[in-house]
């Protein structure tokens, strides 16, 4: 991958960015196209998940861990470095060596939000990584406590509003998608609530349900099983279109606030400079796991879309979403 003389990813000129383009597109070439190394996987691959165990990532980066286990006969080992909104891991993988046997499950906290919260990280989300998989979207649901006196978006902006800072809402951290996506209802509908930021999804989801904190807008893998067994009550979901695993919970934008879109994504990022016939061979295989029946199954009943695509695509959704979520943190002075 080509060096670059802009220190800011959002400062990137077009020449700079089409060069980055032009060779993370290599990697969505066919085994056609390239001579593939053969050899790739020769030994277990570390899959490192920024974050701890239980949330979204770590449910995804396990299921494409144990499909990319089986297709190969390599084993794939998750490994959970949380902290710093993922930084901690995102930097372990920025700094390993590019043979392709050291892979981040990059989440659109990592990529997109903490370059602009964390104006110090170790990291560069573009020129620290090599894109590999876009690997799913994954709406976020907002739920509350069942001893909030809400049942649906109207009433919950309208508690909040008449009890401006009671709402407590939690998250997985500072910078977090939970974070962020709560901050991004609070600038459309006005609101003003406290933030309660946790070390991962899995604490924030089980203080929820004691009733430690009373809301929680979070990626749908991580609470269903709760929602389900009416522990939490869901109010919507942030996605374009209601989703099959909750086909009775709407939209954001249906709800009362037309145009609202928040999902979280995930996809598979390795170092920078990573060969481009092991980058083509690590995109193919997670791309063929994505379309297969049984994860394809998993993942829906998670309530997570599979995005097969290639790399470049997904490098486009990185330059994408930094530009967005940065312009969210500047419009609502979000600082750490």
């Amino acid at each position: 991958m080509p060096a670059f003389t802009a220190c800011d990813p959002f400062t990137l000129n077009r020449r700079q960015w089409s060069q980055w383009a032009a060779a993370t597109a290599l990697g969505g070439l066919t085994g056609t196209a390239l001579a593939q190394d053969s050899r790739y996987p020769s030994k277990a691959i570390r899959m490192v998940i920024p974050f701890t165990p239980g949330g979204s990532a770590d449910i995804l980066g396990r299921a494409i861990g144990h499909e990319l286990t089986t297709a190969w006969g390599q084993s794939v080992v998750p490994e959970n470095v949380a902290g710093a909104g993922g930084s901690i891991g995102a930097d372990r993988v920025a700094k390993a060596s590019a043979d392709g046997y050291t892979l981040l499950m990059g989440h659109v906290g990592t990529l997109a939000v903490t370059p602009t919260l964390y104006p110090k990280l170790p990291y560069d989300p573009i020129k620290s990584f090599t894109p590999l998989a876009w690997v799913a979207r994954v709406p976020n649901v907002l739920v509350v406590h069942p001893s909030l006196p809400v049942n649906d978006l109207a009433s919950f902006i309208s508690y909040a509003k008449a009890n401006p800072g009671a709402v407590n809402f939690s998250s997985g951290g500072n910078g977090s998608a939970a974070h962020m996506t709560m901050a991004y209802l609070s600038l459309q509908a006005g609101l003003k609530m406290q933030h309660v930021p946790y070390k991962g999804t899995a604490p924030a989801v089980n203080d929820l349900v004691a009733g430690q904190v009373q809301a929680l807008f979070t990626g749908i893998p991580a609470v269903l099983a709760q929602i389900r067994a009416g522990q939490i009550k869901a109010i919507a979901v942030s996605s374009p279109q209601r989703i099959p695993a909750l086909p009775n919970v709407p939209t954001v934008a249906e709800a009362g606030l037309p145009g609202f879109e928040a999902d979280q994504w995930y996809g598979v990022v390795g170092p920078a400079n990573m060969p481009a016939d092991v980058v083509a061979r690590i995109n193919q295989q997670i791309n063929a796991s994505l379309r297969s029946p049984a994860i394809l199954e998993r993942l829906q009943s998670e309530g997570a879309q599979p995005m097969p695509s290639t790399p470049k695509v997904f490098a486009d959704l990185i330059v994408k979403d930094l530009a967005r979520w940065r312009k969210v943190i500047i419009d609502s002075k979000m600082t750490l």
